[in-house]
């Protein structure tokens, strides 16, 4: 299906960038917002009938409803939301401060929240649409030294369970994207290291290696993870979860069975604590 309308988060960078250069190329109209416009002039450049832009720091509650109701106002109706603006936080639990963490939570936690809420009324009301939350294998999986970033993708992944029933009589799919690593400027120059690291924890510091492009690449190929996403738009009823990269796919896989394996085992402990009539 062309001639979709989207409203994205975070254009200037990663999937956010790449879901927006395929979706104009198809002839769709995008409303993407960025915190750097000058990253987007290239692109603004290229489709100047069919991108709408503004500036926007997902932190900033009050912008995020001020630029969603421009963006609606501006489209009429939006068939897909994409909540992609965020970054990445390396670090031990304890290496982090308080200001880092904070900032990442405000961002990829409280700022995809708000910006999701902010377009609620309007797709309730227009009763359709998409909304993708492009979360991280990290929404699923636990690392060493990604603790704060863990936090703010299974977070963000818990609100978009609830809200896709809240939402499906609305007919207003909710699906969270859930990539592994890709070759993408968010993995290159995008993430954040704690600014104290501690020797004590070189053994979660694998990241440092993870980030350094020179010691190889990431498996994920960037253009065909967006292509994915684009697609799943098209999918009735909308997937709950994407796990984009056989990588990211074998460790979710081996973690939600390690999960259930232990719940299971718990079956007479759990029973042993209802109240016995």
């Amino acid at each position: 299906m062309s001639g979709r309308k989207w409203l994205i988060t975070g254009i200037s960078s990663g999937f956010g960038n790449e879901i927006a250069r395929q979706a104009l190329a198809a002839g769709d109209i995008v409303f993407g917002t960025a915190r750097n416009m000058k990253k987007l002039e290239d692109l603004e450049s290229q489709y100047p009938e069919t991108l709408l832009t503004a500036s926007l720091d997902v932190t900033d509650t009050e912008s995020v409803y001020r630029v969603t109701d421009e963006a609606f106002d501006k489209l009429g109706t939006v068939d897909v939301v994409v909540s992609n603006a965020g970054y990445g936080l390396y670090g031990a639990a304890e290496e982090i401060s308080d200001d880092e963490a904070l900032l990442q939570i405000q961002t990829n936690l409280i700022g995809s929240i708000a910006f999701i809420r902010s377009t609620l009324p309007y797709l309730r009301r227009q009763r359709h649409g998409r909304i993708i939350q492009v979360a991280s294998v990290a929404g699923q999986v636990g690392y060493a030294g990604n603790s704060l970033y863990n936090a703010t993708k299974f977070g963000i992944t818990g609100y978009c369970e609830a809200l896709s029933i809240e939402m499906e009589p609305f007919n207003v799919g909710v699906t969270v994207v859930e990539p592994g690593g890709a070759r993408t400027d968010f993995r290159y120059g995008g993430v954040k290291v704690a600014e104290n690291l501690i020797p004590e924890y070189a053994h979660a510091h694998g990241f440092l290696d993870m980030i350094d492009a020179s010691k190889g690449l990431a498996p994920g190929d960037p253009e065909a993870m967006a292509s994915r996403i684009i697609e799943s738009v098209d999918q009735d009823p909308a997937p709950k979860h994407i796990a984009l990269g056989s990588q990211a796919l074998r460790q979710i896989l081996e973690d939600l069975s390690s999960r259930l394996a232990g719940y299971c085992s718990q079956i007479e402990l759990a029973a042993s604590t209802d109240v016995k009539e």
